[in-house]
């Protein structure tokens, strides 16, 4: 990312530039942010360093003042029983307690889902694909997703259905996926009245129609509340940090940032790239107290690649919104689009959105 090694390319269409940082001869970026100091909070030293305590305090804040790094899955955890979740877009819902649930009961649950949905189907208000009739509803438990016993096991919902034209014997296809999860929600637990379960966030890949069904059997059934869980550019930041100081062997995906510009005639992004070594870097002369990260190192590490963006391109990016990142880790849009790439990361991450959930049914 030395001078002369950034480039800028405007798409056909004028909708949009790209743009992006080559990798530098030497470690430019890296002097960059070992040259910039943490921001001054004018109190005396010692002090300027916000902290929470643990991962998950009293206050669910969107902006806390220090979060852990997101840890690695247990080495004796089956990558392979949550390979499925990984690869997917996946659309998040904040979801409130669920009243008189209970995870020994998925399988009536399942065929109680059914009925509704066949009987939504005959209003007319569910989806009939090309012939393709006899929607199945799967429920199950994935005990594997959370942090540790205290945490309820996730549940996973699929529907699934066979072509009217196929034989009989062929493959149901998959059609829809969604999950429920909490993890290492500790305190919201220990609050939590008698016949509540928690699992705050709801993780859905498919068509909105089945969303919508499957959302209402459950307000209705477990008188809970969805709402979608839009992801700030302030928690954007913090992603971007968190995810760029895990270690990723063989990790080739470079550090993606999205910007949108305001207040013009026409959408118009940027797209900021780093080379994932290059972004480590920088990371690694930033962050003072290994295995946590505090706001101020998530204001740093972003100035500093603002600033280097700025000296290349002359734009200043804080004077835009961030919208999307992506890394090796994940990636995350502001619309609550979540897309896991790494399994032994997926707990680390889910304890961020978890995280997020809680702050907004609270």
């Amino acid at each position: 990312m030395a001078g002369g090694a950034g480039r800028c390319a405007a798409r056909a269409d004028g909708t949009g530039i790209q743009m992006a940082g080559g990798r530098p001869t030497g470690s430019a970026i890296e002097m960059e942010g070992a040259m910039r100091t943490l921001p001054s909070s004018g109190r005396p030293s010692g002090t300027g360093r916000l902290s929470r305590g643990p991962l998950f305090g009293r206050n669910y804040g969107l902006s806390p003042g220090s979060r852990l790094l997101p840890p690695r899955c247990q080495e004796n955890a089956d990558p392979q029983k949550v390979a499925f979740l990984l690869h997917k877009q996946w659309t998040l819902y904040s979801v409130s307690p669920l009243y008189k649930f209970s995870s020994a009961d998925l399988k009536d649950y399942a065929r109680m889902l059914g009925v509704f949905i066949a009987a939504e189907k005959q209003k007319g208000l569910a989806v009939d694909m090309n012939g393709e009739l006899g929607v199945r509803v799967a429920m199950s438990g994935l005990p594997e997703l959370r942090s540790s016993e205290q945490d309820p096991a996730a549940v996973l919902v699929q529907l699934s259905l066979r072509s009217s034209v196929s034989p009989k014997n062929s493959e149901e296809k998959l059609i829809w996926s969604g999950w429920f999860c909490c993890v290492a929600g500790d305190d919201l637990l220990e609050d939590l009245p008698e016949n509540f379960t928690c699992l705050p966030l709801f993780l859905v890949n498919g068509a909105e129609s089945y969303t919508a069904i499957v959302g209402s059997w459950f307000q209705k059934t477990f008188d809970c509340c969805f709402r979608r869980l839009a992801i700030s550019p302030l928690n954007l930041t913090w992603m971007a940090a968190m995810w760029t100081g895990c270690k990723v062997e063989n990790n080739k995906a470079a550090m993606e940032l999205l910007f949108s510009v305001p207040h013009l005639p026409q959408p118009l992004n940027i797209s900021y790239a780093i080379h994932p070594e290059d972004a480590k870097a920088l990371w690694d002369t930033v962050q003072k107290t290994p295995g946590e990260i505090t706001q101020e190192e998530v204001d740093v590490f972003m100035e500093c690649l603002y600033s280097h963006f700025h000296r290349h391109f002359k734009i200043h990016l804080s004077a835009t919104k961030l919208v999307e990142v992506s890394t090796g880790i994940a990636s995350a849009h502001c619309d609550g689009i979540i897309k896991f790439l790494q399994s032994q990361y997926l707990i680390g991450v889910l304890m961020l959105l978890t995280e997020l959930a809680i702050s907004q049914i609270q």
